[in-house]
């Protein structure tokens, strides 16, 4: 009868390969880690500590701390304390360190201290997978995402938020003070009054903490005070979330490769004013005169969508409905197809809607079509109102020449 499969006994003299250089593949990952790293003028891109210093204790060099911060990057471990951990028991991280294991403080140290080095460092690789074509590089993704940091929301201020402490606290303060009042003139309440003048007390500490820290809040840029994480802050993700306490990462992303070729982090809640700058520091890292990028309804902004067509970068995106009638279960414009051919709009009854007229719209040209046949329709109830008949058709080719006068000629 088949048994189970069997491990070895953990008393078994196992003999490993004597050099490291056995355990690593020719085609391995950690070796193009290893190599870019090494061919890199880390004084030049900014980073710190090239040089050893004369006297003191001798500390690590960049590269090794770099190559450390690269592979946690590629294999999801951005913790500190988890690089230290795999750096004494990861055969790859040892053949990539020399069997060297920085301890976590280190690591951070490292990463805070030298980011504008990092940064130039990602740009220098880019750089690089351009010129060896790996990067194609004539269409980007661009998107974001909201990080949540370390900072709680009860330890993020604003204004408001503060006042509205306040409120509850002074409310509060002069509850207890009505207790004690109370609680003197009984005989047997003397160790009552004490828990809650030691109350009253606290509160009165905190409102002190609170009103400096009001007074702190006019010399933040922002209005916004972050105490764990200084640099987080509270965005309005949605109507039913406004109080994430986070970053909101941009990244334009290479269509083909998905490769990540330029980022930034901001601390808007929202997409809309990030389409140009992303986009023109994706064409910037990829050295191109055209560009083509790519964005949900999100990033969908008329001054944004015409600073990238001055700029020579081609958007595709979905435009966002400005209407809720399709929740309500009523039609839409996107409901209505249209033919280019017979230049007819048809109906969702299937009625077609023929060209009337076009006239000129805060600088728009809108064509309008319409049909005689709602009247007796099935479906009548579905329309945005009984009495509309017409549907408009926006002429695109006189789109960039409206959104400029709307800008009033700045864009």
């Amino acid at each position: 009868m088949a048994g189970f499969i069997d491990g070895i006994d953990r008393d078994q003299v196992t003999l490993f390969p004597d050099r490291l250089e056995d355990w690593i593949g020719e085609d391995h990952l950690v070796r193009v880690v290893a190599l870019f790293v090494e061919e890199l003028d880390l004084p030049a891109l900014g980073f710190e500590r090239c040089v050893p210093a004369r006297t003191g204790r001798p500390g690590y060099h960049p590269s090794v701390l770099l190559k450390l911060f690269i592979y946690g990057y590629l294999n999801r471990l951005p913790s500190s304390r988890r690089l230290e951990r795999e750096a004494g028991r990861n055969v790859e991280l040892m053949w990539l360190t020399g069997r060297l294991a920085p301890d976590h403080k280190t690591i951070a140290d490292f990463r805070r201290d030298n980011g504008s080095a990092i940064r130039r460092t990602c740009a220098q690789f880019v750089e690089l997978c351009r010129r060896i074509g790996v990067l194609k590089g004539d269409c980007v993704a661009i998107d974001g995402s909201k990080f949540k940091a370390v900072n709680n929301r009860d330890r993020n201020f604003t204004k408001n938020k503060i006042a509205s402490r306040l409120a509850h606290l002074e409310t509060d303060v002069e509850r207890y003070i009505k207790e004690m009042v109370r609680i003197d003139r009984q005989e047997d309440g003397e160790a009552r009054a004490d828990k809650v003048a030691h109350l009253a007390r606290r509160y009165r500490q905190e409102i002190t903490r609170l009103k400096a820290m009001d007074q702190a809040l006019t010399d933040a840029p922002d209005g916004q005070i972050s105490l764990t994480d200084p640099d987080a802050r509270a965005m309005a993700t949605s109507a039913r979330h406004s109080g994430l306490v986070g970053d909101n990462v941009q990244t334009a992303v290479d269509a083909e490769t998905h490769l990540i070729v330029a980022h930034d982090v901001i601390h808007q809640g929202f997409d809309r004013d990030q389409l140009s700058p992303m986009a023109a520091a994706a064409r910037e890292a990829l050295q191109r005169d055209d560009l083509h990028a790519i964005a949900d309804k999100g990033y969908f902004s008329g001054s944004q969508i015409l600073a990238c067509h001055q700029a020579g970068i081609t958007t595709t995106m979905p435009r966002p409905e400005t209407s809720g009638n399709r929740a309500t279960g009523m039609y839409v414009k996107a409901n209505f197809a249209y033919d280019p051919d017979r230049d007819v709009y048809v109906c969702p009854a299937g009625e077609e809607l023929t060209y009337c007229y076009t006239r000129e719209e805060d600088g728009l040209r809108v064509g309008r079509y319409w049909t005689n046949e709602c009247q007796h329709c099935p479906v009548r109830h579905r329309c945005t109102t009984s009495k509309e008949r017409w549907i408009t058709r926006w002429d695109h080719e006189h789109l960039v020449d409206a959104m400029r006068k709307r800008l009033g000629g700045h864009a």
